[in-house]
């Protein structure tokens, strides 16, 4: 985030009666400092040559280089801004979510939804160590869990739900790319909707073909196809059945 007070935003939509609102509405936002509009994703790259941003809000169905296309640009700059994609079409929020996109914002868009959007943005640019931590949000209010206390992972359709020891949160995050992000830290699919953190894995049975783990006292299935791996992976780390750490 920049030193100078409030954020700074770009606004993307070849359609001008969106691209003002946009800008009208993210003016109003005490929290924003500065909206530029732009109507193309050629002009979009030209004013970020010369101008740095935080936060990038940008439609995604336009002529020439798309929003998808442009995010897939700014996540190749030394310092991306944050993307929150602005869009009619549902369609696409699996590959926003894929190119890290803070939010995804369906038209026409609301106030109060757009509130929402500044401030996953803020919570974004807050999280001091990536992939240590994650923004989430219960009652309009912003927290960051670490990702060290998260023991597994159920997908929600387009979300997924985070469980720890005492609690659980829904994240706007698709399974896949929590995989992606956290295969570093210990977590393993399991299941076509379970990814889980390995070294809470207590135990491992197996009853007539059917294998499963368990996690603080919960037994979660393991499918056909991850059984071999997971096997594998537990005898490599000498927890064929341990406990947690």
């Amino acid at each position: 985030m920049s030193d100078v007070p409030g954020l700074r935003v770009l606004v993307l939509d070849d359609e001008t009666p969106a691209l003002d609102e946009l800008v009208w509405l993210l003016e109003r936002d005490p929290r924003v400092g500065t909206v530029h509009g732009c109507s193309s994703g050629t002009d979009a790259l030209r004013f970020l040559k010369e101008t740095d941003v935080d936060a990038v809000f940008l439609d995604i169905q336009m002529p020439g280089l798309d929003g998808i296309e442009l995010a897939t640009v700014l996540s190749r700059f030394r310092e991306p801004p944050m993307v929150v994609f602005v869009t009619a079409h549902e369609e696409h929020a699996v590959n926003a979510f894929e190119l890290n996109a803070v939010d995804y914002v369906l038209k026409p868009v609301r106030e109060e939804r757009l509130t929402e959007a500044v401030r996953r943005v803020l919570g974004a640019g807050r999280t001091a160590t990536p992939g240590d931590q994650i923004a989430v949000e219960r009652g309009g209010v912003t927290r960051f869990v670490d990702v060290p206390e998260i023991r597994y992972v159920e997908a929600e359709g387009d979300y997924a739900r985070l469980h720890t020891a005492t609690d659980s949160f829904l994240v706007r995050v698709p399974l896949a790319q929590l995989e992606s992000q956290w295969s570093e830290s210990g977590f393993v699919r399991i299941h076509r909707s379970l990814l889980v953190a390995i070294g809470y894995v207590e135990e491992l049975r197996v009853d007539q073909g059917r294998c499963a783990v368990v996690i603080g006292g919960r037994e979660l299935p393991v499918s056909r196809r991850h059984t071999r791996a997971l096997r594998d992976l537990l005898v490599r780390s000498q927890r064929p059945g341990g406990t947690a750490p």
